[in-house]
């Protein structure tokens, strides 16, 4: 990373290692992000990348150190970090009918006893604005229960909207959602990025999704970093077949091909 960006650098994961028993998933991984990038961790199955998330958002013991603006994440009080750091899960559970804007307004825990208490009095409007930003304004009255999986993962995004924080985490933030609304995600996210002080981390299958709108990725196969920088320069054919076992290039051209 230059120097400039050393700077302004908002998370900083050093020798991150997480072991289940005797099976090591991550392996002396480091990677920085900084204001205004966006990166992508990518690689095959079962290489680490939603153990990563898990890691940074404290859901698994591990080793090495995650830190926030310079400071030890395991510094912060929960409520503290959860102002500056927000995570969108890859799989959502609801046992409960809480309407759409209730799930959205939970966004705001973190700045008041309260969803809509006086300590956080910008909440409601925050609370709409995330939800417009989803198109989720005309389900907002609508039980949770009562939605398709692509309108869970929308609510759940909205409510990680609402939260306002300077990082997002994303565990494959367009799961289950049809292509009309994968492209309206990835673009709010981009245009939420254009904020100064802001970076996202999105873990992501799809590397078509992640060349276009990444800055930079993580790619990782067996829990270690093959390569990590910017997009170009981590997406080279040698590495992606590395990762992969296969002609990933070839095999992308191929698929476009049906198309032209």
């Amino acid at each position: 990373m230059k120097e400039t960006d050393k700077e302004r650098c908002l998370l900083d994961v050093q020798d991150l290692g997480v072991r289940y028993g005797t099976l090591q998933i991550l392996d002396h991984v480091s990677f920085q992000v900084a204001d205004g990038q966006w990166l992508m961790i990518v690689g095959p199955n079962g290489a680490g990348k939603s153990t990563i998330v898990n890691a940074v958002s404290q859901g698994v013991p591990y080793s090495g150190r995650i830190a926030w603006q310079g400071r030890d994440v395991k510094q912060y009080r929960t409520n503290e970090l959860a102002r500056q750091i927000g995570v969108l899960a890859q799989n959502h559970y609801v046992g409960y009918a809480f309407r759409v804007r209730e799930v959205v307004g939970l966004g705001r825990y973190a700045y008041g006893r309260s969803i809509f208490g006086r300590s956080d009095e910008a909440g409601e409007a925050r609370v709409r604005e995330a939800l417009r930003m989803t198109g989720m304004e005309a389900l907002a009255d609508k039980s949770v229960l009562e939605l398709s999986g692509g309108e869970v993962q929308r609510t759940f995004l909205a409510q990680l909207f609402a939260q306002d924080p300077q990082l997002l985490i994303l565990d494959e933030p367009a799961n289950h959602l049809d292509l009309v609304y994968q492209k309206q995600v990835f673009g709010l996210i981009r245009e939420w990025l254009r904020q100064p002080g802001r970076a996202v981390i999105s873990v992501v299958h799809d590397l078509s999704m992640a060349r276009a709108y990444g800055t930079h990725a993580l790619l990782l196969n067996r829990g270690k970093t093959l390569a990590c920088g910017e997009v170009d320069a981590v997406f080279t054919k040698q590495n992606l077949d590395r990762a992969f076992s296969m002609d990933v290039a070839g095999w992308m051209k191929e698929m476009l091909g049906q198309w032209q």
